[in-house]
């Protein structure tokens, strides 16, 4: 087996609590751009072709199990007694005949090119330790990497043991590794808790490598690589600078997001070039929107689908589709399982629920439609209303094409209004209305002469 064809194994370590976060919750799941930071961790590493993954986890293991899901292996250090130790409860993981890589939980911002990057180099060199790397322009508080005359690292030297010499080198550990697999097993049957905590120092498998005469690498990274969060304040500056990094880059591809006020976008979602985004939008998820299609002011969209030249103005989305021209909002909401075909008018004060929409249909304003099949070029009127639940089901209305919703009518469900139909305004509908026919339900106006001269002006005057 060659170097490159040795198999890859990555321990990400999450045995953090959240104490210093101020939270009940593991601070690895702490979120930049709505994503978990070990989310971020987990997925760099399968884009850089690391598949098999196990998390260390502390007593929030089964929160972290449920938001990472299944595919990765989990092991527990009950006893945080530091990185090393961290790394031995993961022992199983470790293979001689691989290479093994280790990242912090709560560095989202690690990338797969990094990674592979850091992996050609660990190979090349044939290092038993190769470490991320970066420059900063302030290192305090982090390990300085010391290299000696040939660019080889020869250690790394912690804050408070650092000569003024040292202090002033910015290249700074940060805390993500490539390490020969038998090497590792090795090291951390070496590795003593010499220090005032008690603890085991993944950094001294450095130290144990030099003192063996074993190479010992390091591969600079961009500067934020080395970033995470120890406060919400912290979380806050990753969260700011993530997000401007992910509108830069729909800047580069040509999407319109003339001010960045309010404008958060996920990394996961897909934006196509000339669609605006105006102030006050939230994009979540999966989202994708289409080529000319204008967002905002003032929405939320999460896994939605939005088709090109589309409006969505003032909006929430969710888990729905909308299609090529369509115009949703203002104050409409789309809640799952919602789709609108091309050119569909939704306006103010409309709710919808997993429904299909047919083309050029017009629900103006007012209206509830939920567990719906609509044909296309419907109208409904202001007021609509479909009575899907009976305290138990849910039923589905069937309305076909063309078909005229007068104001204020009540769809009791299941019900199917034909092709053509019209329900008058003011209409219960609690049976099916046949093609073409006109469907009056309600009751028959009746006119009290003198009725409000007798009961109305008879009590102002007892109460004058």
């Amino acid at each position: 087996m060659t170097k490159d064809q040795r198999p890859t194994v990555g321990i990400l370590l999450a045995a953090g609590d959240g104490k210093r976060m101020k939270s009940h919750q593991p601070k690895v799941l702490c979120q930049v751009l709505f994503k978990p930071m070990i989310c971020w961790v987990r997925d760099a590493c399968r884009a850089a072709g690391i598949e098999r993954l196990y998390v260390v986890t502390g007593a929030g293991g089964q929160q972290i199990e449920q938001v990472v899901g299944p595919d990765c292996q989990y092991v527990c250090q009950s006893e945080r007694l530091g990185t090393g130790h961290a790394v031995m409860t993961a022992r199983e993981a470790i293979l001689p005949d691989m290479d093994v890589a280790v990242l912090n939980g709560d560095a989202p911002f690690i990338t797969p090119e990094a990674l592979i990057q850091a992996l050609a180099q660990h190979r090349a060199q044939g290092n038993k330790v190769t470490l991320l790397s970066a420059q900063v322009p302030d290192p305090t508080g982090y390990g300085r990497i010391l290299r000696d005359p040939w660019g080889r690292v020869r250690a790394i030297v912690e804050q408070k043991d650092a000569t003024m010499e040292q202090l002033a080198i910015r290249e700074i550990n940060s805390g993500a590794y490539w390490f020969d697999g038998a090497f590792l097993r090795k090291a951390l049957e070496q590795l003593k808790p010499q220090n005032a905590q008690g603890e085991y120092y993944l950094t001294d498998t450095v130290g144990i490598a030099v003192s063996q005469g074993l190479p010992v690498g390091a591969c600079l990274c961009e500067e934020d690589t080395v970033l995470g969060a120890n406060s919400r304040g912290q979380l806050a500056q990753l969260n700011e600078l993530a997000r401007m990094r992910v509108i830069q880059r729909h800047w580069d591809n040509g999407v319109e997001i003339p001010w960045t006020d309010g404008v958060v976008i996920g990394p996961e979602v897909e934006i196509q070039a000339d669609a605006c985004i105006l102030p006050g939008t939230i994009l979540k998820g999966k989202t994708v929107i289409g080529a000319g299609a204008v967002i905002g002011p003032d929405s939320v969209l999460e896994n939605a689908v939005i088709g090109e030249n589309a409006k969505i103005k003032a909006s929430y989305i969710t888990d729905s589709s909308v299609g090529a021209g369509a115009t949703v909002g203002p104050f409409t909401q789309l809640r799952p399982g919602s789709h609108l075909a091309e050119g569909v008018k939704v306006g103010d004060f409309v709710e919808i629920k997993n429904s299909t929409i047919g083309a050029k249909t017009s629900i103006a304003h007012l209206t509830y439609l939920g567990d719906c099949d609509v044909g296309s070029q419907c109208n409904f009127g202001c007021g609509v209303v479909t009575a899907n639940y009976d305290g138990k089901e849910k039923f589905r209305t069937v309305i076909e094409d063309r078909a005229f919703i007068g104001c204020n009518t009540n769809l009791i469900s299941p019900v199917h209004v034909g092709e053509g139909a019209y329900t008058a305004a003011g209409t219960t509908v609690d049976g099916d209305v046949p093609a073409g026919a006109l469907s009056i339900g309600r009751v028959r106006q009746e006119i009290k002469e003198n009725w409000s001269d007798e009961h109305i002006a008879f009590k102002k005057k007892e109460n004058s």
